[in-house]
């Protein structure tokens, strides 16, 4: 996001435990040049980096641990229809 989310929408993401990630990234500057070697190392068919020390990949905790999301409570689950 580009800036903060709207006040029209922030209770509703404080109430859903939510607000936290609508926040995320802000303050943050990307660097185009990592991004970009990343995204050349990245195999789409394995769904991992291939490096110079071999292959990793993202799961959830990593992205949990780096973003600092709980993991507690209830799993917030919906369902989608599709026209396919």
């Amino acid at each position: 996001m580009s800036g903060p989310p709207s006040l029209l929408i922030e209770n509703y993401l404080r109430e859903a435990s939510f607000w936290h990630v609508a926040t995320i990234g802000q303050g943050y500057k990307l660097d185009p040049k990592l991004i970009s070697v990343l995204i050349e190392r990245w195999s789409p068919e394995t769904h991992t980096f291939h490096l110079l020390c071999g292959e990793c990949t993202i799961t959830l905790e990593d992205v949990q641990l780096q973003l600092g999301l709980p993991v507690d409570g209830s799993a917030l689950t919906a369902f989608v229809q599709s026209a396919n």
